[in-house]
């Protein structure tokens, strides 16, 4: 069971994100590089070079022809997948915290930190209309007064989207109106990620509580509850098993004097129904910020926080073979499922797990 770590990054990773197939992975960090690997062997295809900021978010559509990433450095970026290009800029007052593309891939959204005066907006873009991109002006900007979004992902059918709140408030906006359609506060703490399921009937919530929640992604009715000792930085539901990954650990600022146990740098499965731990994934010796899920459901990466930059192109090419996922992963006190896999990110490096 043996990760393969991926070297690309220099500062500590923010995000990962699959395409749907599954072939390609997209990682950013706290530098200015966006990197795409072929998550079959962690070959790494090319970059999107353009940042100036560290890069909070990433995002591809359905068919993986476009890339959306979302900076400190004020702005959104639209690229094309396989050549690198970029085609969109789009500047913001603030930094982009969260972005995506819904789910025909014709609309993006993404949302501002509250910042140097400026206050959170979450920003709409029809893609098909030149005229709001070339005059970078949304169709639609709801602001968010009292607390920023920390994290926000479309809800089902693109209807609306689901953000998670810095006071741990979660809440359901109409992609059509804007208004709050649901308002619910099950967190105590900030909410630091939200990933919805294969289906997208269900999602979980990442909290700095010590928390990761299961919600009804139409009602926002709390469905179950699973505890950690540490606050829990990312979460991800299997698309195969009733299983969900937990990873966080301490805050950074205090890894250097705490050892790994203490620390609590696992990855952890627990039981979706039972809200049991049943299974960890030991090896980063820092706090695990990302976890993904590949959608097979039979295998997963896993990222550290800090990498050192490889010497490749600064473009993409596609290979034209389709995918297959899977090599080895670090010990677990049990499997957490016979050809389980999932990927996350932690404190120094990115590996690709099959449990």
């Amino acid at each position: 069971m043996k990760p393969i770590l991926l070297q690309g990054h220099e500062r500590s990773i923010t995000q990962i994100k699959y395409n749907r197939e599954g072939d390609l992975l997209f990682t950013v960090a706290k530098d200015p590089i966006v990197n795409v690997w072929y998550s079959v062997n962690g070959e790494r295809l090319g970059t999107y070079m353009g940042h100036t900021g560290a890069v909070w978010c990433v995002d591809a559509d359905w068919d993986t022809k476009h890339v959306l990433t979302g900076s400190a450095d004020n702005s959104c970026r639209l690229w094309d997948c396989e050549t690198g290009k970029q085609l969109a800029l789009l500047k913001t007052n603030s930094a982009v915290r969260t972005c995506g593309f819904d789910f025909g891939g014709n609309i993006i959204m993404f949302s501002t930190d509250k910042q140097m005066g400026y206050q959170c907006f979450v920003s709409f873009f029809d893609l098909r209309d030149p005229s709001q991109i070339d005059n970078n002006e949304p169709y639609m900007k709801i602001p968010c007064n009292d607390s920023k979004i920390t994290s926000a992902v479309w809800g089902p059918l693109g209807e609306c989207i689901i953000a998670g709140h810095e006071s741990g408030e979660l809440n359901q906006y109409s992609a059509k109106s804007g208004e709050v359609l649901v308002n619910v506060k099950e967190h105590s703490r900030q909410i630091n990620d939200i990933q919805l399921s294969r289906d997208m009937t269900m999602f979980v919530t990442a909290s700095k509580d010590n928390t990761a929640k299961l919600f009804d992604s139409t009602t926002l009715e709390h469905q179950k509850t699973f505890r950690t000792e540490r606050p829990v930085n990312s979460a991800a539901l299997s698309p195969n098993y009733d299983h969900v990954v937990l990873g966080g650990g301490q805050e950074a600022m205090d890894v250097t004097t705490t050892s790994t146990r203490i620390g609590k740098f696992e990855a952890r499965f627990f039981h979706l129904a039972f809200e049991e731990e049943f299974g960890r994934v030991k090896g980063h010796f820092g706090p695990i910020n990302s976890v993904a899920f590949h959608p097979d459901g039979k295998r997963g990466r896993c990222q550290k926080r800090r990498h050192r930059r490889a010497q490749t192109a600064p473009t993409v090419a596609l290979p034209q073979t389709p995918m297959t996922v899977g090599t080895g992963s670090p010990a677990a006190t049990r499997s957490p499922g016979r050809g389980e896999r999932f990927h996350h990110v932690g404190q120094n490096g990115l590996g690709l797990l099959t449990l």
